[in-house]
């Protein structure tokens, strides 16, 4: 399996493999109604952010999305034939190592306030911290996780 930085011409392909998970599945017109477009991806990959793609045998199975601005882990998804594989936990780990590099010492992201969801307990076993859920905005009832960098000994 290849890891490697997302660029403009795959941003389609990220589009289709957010687009095609089941657990936490939004169409491109639901995507869309919050912001995330293409133009808009392309803009956050031209400033802030970065993306990490898995691709196995030359097939694009996954990805990841950072802001280091915002300091969050924008999201991470894997194609629904692949899961359960490991790849969630490499794109993840490249994200965090990707925000720890900017000398960012805390991270968030938001999931869904569910216990009994797959990315909840991923979240979990990762080491992420549920603190509480969110009362307005954007992400009004998901559920902010966070995490710290560890000191080094």
């Amino acid at each position: 399996m290849l890891i490697r930085v997302a660029q403009r011409k795959d941003i389609e392909t990220l589009f289709d493999i957010r687009t095609s998970v089941i657990e936490n599945h939004q169409s491109r017109e639901e995507i869309a109604e919050l912001g995330i477009t293409p133009d808009s991806v392309a803009q956050m990959l031209q400033t802030d952010c970065n993306a990490w793609i898995a691709e196995l045998d030359g097939q694009s199975i996954g990805f990841s999305i950072a802001n280091k601005t915002e300091k969050t882990v924008f999201g991470v998804f894997v194609l629904p034939s692949f899961e359960g594989r490991g790849i969630g936990r490499i794109l993840m780990q490249a994200a965090e190592d990707w925000l720890w590099s900017n000398d960012i010492k805390e991270i968030w992201l938001v999931t869904g306030n569910n216990s009994k969801l797959r990315a909840y307990g991923f979240y979990l076993r990762l080491g992420w911290i549920p603190i509480g859920v969110e009362s307005d905005g954007a992400f009004k009832g998901e559920m902010k996780f966070v995490k710290r960098l560890k000191a080094k000994r």
